[in-house]
């Protein structure tokens, strides 16, 4: 079994990035609800225990049974997890006189320690906590101290468990990766064998003795993860995998033709559906974007129930489930920031009677991307901007046509076009383009016009939960507009959106 770091999610913002620094050390990790996790296997090598927006002075803060993991595996409490350890070893832990939030300098008093070597003596790290530890049990010793928190990091005395009241796994704590490590591979003993390419081996081999010779029915978007989880199953069972990619008409210009292309070269079985009549004509009226959403997804899975009925005993349905997406939609006791339903996790309806196979359900974006080109996936594919379900519906404001589709479809490929030329594309965390339900007068030539506005949206973000918006070059914004209007017939002006998430959002609608 693969070796693995048990993290316990106290509903911390920060639980995530825990897991992505241990998997930057090839080491495999998952995070489970405190108050619902497997049972130690000898294949667990460490324990850590995430932080938390509630106070262990609360009588319902979560809590969880440390005899269970002490003196059987390494243990790390980050924050909250060491406010806890404390608590309810014996210790004290009381208000802050002067609330952290934000960077400290740590002390470094043992250097002697394990789990501080290598770390400097006076070290940056990000504080963010109301409550200090204040009183420690007999049995701990302090390692670490700042300016304002003397209980900054501590170590049980005769075991493997410490505890720490700042944050490693931000980028703020400048020496929390060596912490990691020392953590992870040095005390706890993981030996950093994870890689993209050992995942794509156990993964083809494990699907192979799941499936076996049964077939496997998948929907594919042109998108990066439903790609990636398709090469892996076809590497697995060939053939028996049968894929169905529907143009919705709401997709980039000339995007089935030329993603339908890339997978046929890719080996993949593969059938195209042009459904984009049948799309319009359940899209025609509807204004509301809820109404436009749920009327794309209805009229999706009809269309894929229709065509997944063709293919004679089809036994899975194979989706593009990524971890994000299963950690986000598990309830845990508390104010967690949690919890959002996403429409991968559980898949399709019920009437379907298919079991699921989700490859990459264990693995983060980043991830999925190296597993991609382990593979040998295009890059043009592997490195697209995220694309919204619903597709230009929900760029469209108002009702839907064929003929603001296409305008759309211009405008969208002459910006995104563009950022590729101008070599702006990498940088952009995601792009497109807007169709506003306005119209602008304008002078074209000796005419006065009363045409269409188009708004661009390009935005700089590390997971899509918050962005800024792309400080383009005013030159390249110049030779967009001038394009876009002297080549899309029916807008004459161009606007740029300049706004954040918060308080906006990356779509409009």
């Amino acid at each position: 079994m693969t070796e693995q770091i048990l993290i316990l999610d106290f509903g911390s913002q920060y639980t995530q990035l825990i897991a992505r620094r241990v998997r930057e050390l090839n080491v495999y990790c998952e995070i489970h609800p405190y108050n619902n996790f497997p049972e130690l296997t000898p294949n667990i090598k460490g324990v850590i225990l995430s932080g938390s927006p509630c106070s262990v002075r609360d009588a319902d803060s979560p809590k969880v049974d440390l005899d269970q993991f002490r003196n059987v595996v390494p243990v790390l409490g980050v924050c909250y997890g060491a406010q806890l350890m404390a608590h309810l070893l014996g210790g004290d832990v009381k208000p802050s006189q002067h609330r952290e939030y934000g960077r400290a300098r740590l002390e470094v008093g043992d250097r002697d320690s394990s789990l501080l070597a290598g770390i400097s003596e006076s070290s940056q790290v990000w504080m963010s906590h109301g409550d200090t530890i204040v009183r420690i049990p007999d049995n701990f010793s302090i390692i670490a101290s700042t300016e304002s928190v003397q209980v900054a990091a501590f170590k049980l005395e005769d075991e493997l468990t410490y505890g720490i009241q700042f944050h490693p796994e931000v980028t703020h704590t400048t020496e929390g990766k060596q912490l990691m490590h020392n953590f992870v591979v040095d005390i706890c003993g993981c030996s950093q064998d994870w890689t993209s390419e050992s995942f794509v081996e156990e993964t083809v081999s494990s699907l192979r003795q799941k499936l076996g010779n049964d077939k496997v029915v998948m929907a594919l978007s042109g998108g990066v993860d439903s790609t990636v989880a398709a090469m892996l199953v076809h590497q697995a069972i060939g053939k028996n995998l049968y894929c169905i990619f529907v143009d919705n008409g709401l997709l980039r210009k000339n995007e089935f033709e030329e993603v339908l292309h890339s997978y046929e070269d890719m080996g993949l079985n593969i059938k195209g559906v042009d459904a984009k009549d049948h799309f319009y004509g359940l899209l025609a009226g509807l204004t509301d974007p809820e109404a436009k959403r749920k009327a794309i997804g209805k009229s999706f899975i009809d269309i894929f129930d229709q065509e997944a009925h063709l293919i004679e005993d089809v036994k899975w349905l194979g989706q593009g489930t990524i971890y994000p997406d299963v950690i986000e939609s598990v309830s845990i006791k508390g104010p967690s920031a949690t919890i959002k339903s996403h429409h991968n996790v559980g898949g399709l309806p019920d009437f379907m009677k298919l079991k699921v196979v989700e490859p990459l359900n264990t693995l983060f974006k980043d991830e999925v991307r190296a597993v991609g080109r382990t593979m040998g996936i295009s890059e043009k594919i592997l490195g697209r901007h995220p694309f919204p379900g619903p597709g230009l519906a929900i760029r469209i404001l108002g009702d839907i046509t064929a003929e603001k589709v296409a305008i759309l479809q211009e405008v969208d490929a002459i910006f995104t076009g563009g950022l590729r030329k101008w070599d702006l594309y990498k940088d952009v965390w995601q792009a497109g383009a807007m169709l506003l339900p306005v119209q602008s007068v304008g002078v074209m030539g000796d005419e006065r016009t009363y045409e269409r506005v188009v708004a661009l949206r390009a935005v700089t973000s590390v997971d899509g939960m918050t962005a800024d918006w792309a400080h383009l070059p005013y030159e390249f914004l110049a030779e967009v507009s001038n394009d876009i209007i002297n080549r899309v017939k029916g807008v004459n002006r161009v606007v740029y959106d300049i706004s954040s998430k918060p308080p906006a959002t990356i779509e409009w609608e």
